[in-house]
């Protein structure tokens, strides 16, 4: 009866570890795949924020305009910008509302 008790405790143990292992792998499978996605988001953050910081800023803009365009760049009133859209194979040419807000008074 005794030799029963310690089997049954030992398979017990064994059975218990199995599923503890099992668990764990899982959850560290899912860990695995969110460091994944983070790294690609990391990756995507920085190109986004070299973009935002270095490229789009009005200096560096400037800085370029008079290195590579010196001349081919003109300058433009923003109220002289229209829109073309195109309704059912028709064109039509509108006044730009770029700046404009719907304001309901």
């Amino acid at each position: 009866m005794k030799k029963l008790i310690i089997i049954i405790f030992i398979f017990s143990l064994i059975f218990s570890t199995a599923l503890i292992k099992n668990s764990t792998k899982k959850i560290e499978d899912e860990i695995f795949a969110v460091k994944e996605s983070l790294k690609n988001y990391e990756n995507e953050l920085g190109d986004t924020r070299l973009e935002f910081e270095y490229l789009s800023s009005t200096e560096k803009l400037l800085q370029y305009q008079s290195q590579f365009f010196e001349k081919d760049l003109n300058q433009r009133n923003i109220n002289k910008i229209k829109t073309i859209t195109k309704k059912l194979n028709n064109l039509s040419i509108d006044n730009s509302n770029i700046f404009k807000t719907n304001e309901k008074k």
